[in-house]
């Protein structure tokens, strides 16, 4: 955290690059605000800075109705302190509808007691974890209120509440206003762009972003059927749980933020699936930091300067990203892809969208455990392949192995290069975009190393130690541009 006399210059200059790393507390008003709020800035003595918004909540300061703090973009986790903390608030936005999961439950996922857990949370987030979830529920909820016509019933159970009179009383005591009255100020502009059966939120980032480069590499790994992009937007089947429907995802460049239109059967997990959204399009990243690291080496100075945006495109869902890792060994990308599409056509269930080109959910695990050498090799895979398919399917299965967001990546990918026909290659590439790990390095990729002047894995791995901790991005990079 930066010093008070620091955070105020960041404020004064409503500086995109400090939006979500911090947020000012007016004493005067009672209100928290993001330093990128249009209202005139406070007088410094009235100002207070917090971490998190959960801190200032904590401090008996409402959200703005500005500039929207639940807007705010997330800050990547790196130290293991700050990737517990974020994995805990996955675990909540998880279970977000549910209080079955016991903070003891959660604890024990990351292998440490609850106290330490309490710990954790207390000193990188200033706040406990039960008000972790209170706070990240009711900024849920005003959003959907802000952005939505769903019913105000709805939108309480969607953002965890067990019933509408606790929504009520919590909004009302932490916002001083009812859920009500909120809903009536929101612009009517939003409110009648909504469509009958679906509902459209928005996911901030931190400018630059890189749209088009963002679609065109996912584009080239497209699940046929599954997903389906154009060249101004990316949309997918999605089933969470119980839950199925379709996303579509558009770039509104002026908002520095990505539309997100979603159909009404996912209201219920929209916790998860907004934060699987933010990873798949790398949304917390902050780009003003990698490139400051990455610019110190001249090696690239051409991408850093033709795309200063670029991002690492992550995955909806682990499993299917490591499915199509698997499927891209040893063969051209647009091989693999009509392999993960036959792959798909075989074992994902059906379901009707309004895109022609969305009929079909992703393969669940479950279902591939179920399948045959023989039956998975038919589709014109290799048996070695195949094999591997199937081990990869039962480890995530049985639970072994979770492909998630903020996992221990050496843990992870220890347990990768352990299965049969996953090597360190694969292993370093699923932990780049299914884990979110921003140094993962394959230095056994042919095109690093040839874009790299034709070096050996060794050598590769050696440059990489000066891009550390963002190799990912360094990678990235290295593929776009430098030949």
């Amino acid at each position: 955290m930066m010093d008070n006399n620091a955070a105020y210059q960041a404020l004064t200059s409503r500086d995109a690059r400090f939006d979500g790393v911090f947020f000012v507390g007016v004493t005067s008003t009672g209100i928290y605000c993001r330093p990128i709020c249009p209202v005139k800035p406070p007088r410094q003595q009235n100002c207070l800075f917090f971490d998190s918004a959960e801190a200032a909540e904590k401090a008996a300061f409402r959200p703005c109705l500005r500039c929207r703090p639940e807007l705010a973009p997330g800050n990547a986790p790196v130290d293991n302190a700050h990737r517990i903390a974020d994995l805990l608030i996955q675990r909540i936005d998880e279970g977000l509808a549910s209080e079955s999961e016991s903070l003891e439950q959660i604890a024990a996922q990351f292998g440490i007691s609850s106290r330490q857990l309490r710990r954790i949370v207390q000193k990188e987030l200033g706040v406990s974890p039960v008000e972790i979830r209170q706070t990240r529920r009711l900024l849920l909820a005003k959003q959907l209120l802000t952005e939505t016509r769903l019913p105000v019933t709805e939108i309480a159970f969607a953002s965890g509440f067990t019933s509408l009179r606790r929504f009520n009383d919590a909004f009302n005591t932490q916002y001083r206003m009812s859920p009500s009255r909120l809903r009536k100020e929101a612009p009517d502009a939003q409110r009648n762009l909504m469509a009958v059966e679906t509902s459209t939120l928005q996911l901030s980032y931190r400018p630059p972003y890189d749209w088009q480069a963002m679609l065109a590499f996912l584009s080239m790994r497209a699940i046929k059927d599954v997903e389906y992009i154009t060249d101004s937007s990316y949309a997918r089947t999605v089933r969470l749980g119980k839950f199925t429907g379709w996303v579509r995802v558009t770039h509104a460049a002026a908002k520095s933020a990505l539309m997100v239109e979603f159909t009404h059967s996912l209201t219920m997990v929209l916790p998860v699936l907004l934060r699987r959204l933010r990873n798949l399009f790398d949304l917390s990243a902050r780009p003003d930091l990698i490139v400051s690291h990455l610019q110190q080496d001249a090696l690239f100075s051409h991408s850093l300067s033709a795309n200063p945006g670029l991002r690492v495109a992550g995955a909806f869902d682990g499993f299917e990203m490591a499915i199509r890792a698997i499927l891209g060994q040893q063969i051209t990308v647009k091989a693999a892809t009509t392999l993960a599409g036959r792959f798909a056509a075989a074992f994902g269930d059906k379901i009707e969208t309004p895109f022609a080109g969305l009929n079909r959910l992703s393969p669940l695990a479950t279902r591939i455990t179920a399948a045959s050498i023989d039956e998975i090799s038919s589709l014109g895979i290799v048996s070695a392949r195949a094999k591997c398919i199937l081990a990869m399917a039962q480890a995530c299965a049985a639970g072994e192995l979770r492909l998630e967001a903020g996992s221990e990546p050496e843990k992870v990918i220890a347990r990768l290069v352990s299965l049969p026909g996953i090597g360190p290659w694969t292993a370093n590439y699923i932990a780049m975009r299914a884990l979110r790990w921003p140094d993962a390095f394959p230095k056994e990729d042919i095109a690093v190393r040839n874009n790299l002047g034709g070096v050996s894995a060794k050598q590769a791995e050696l440059m990489s130690q000066a891009w550390r901790p963002w190799r990912s991005y360094a990678v990235m990079h290295i593929w776009k541009n430098m030949s």
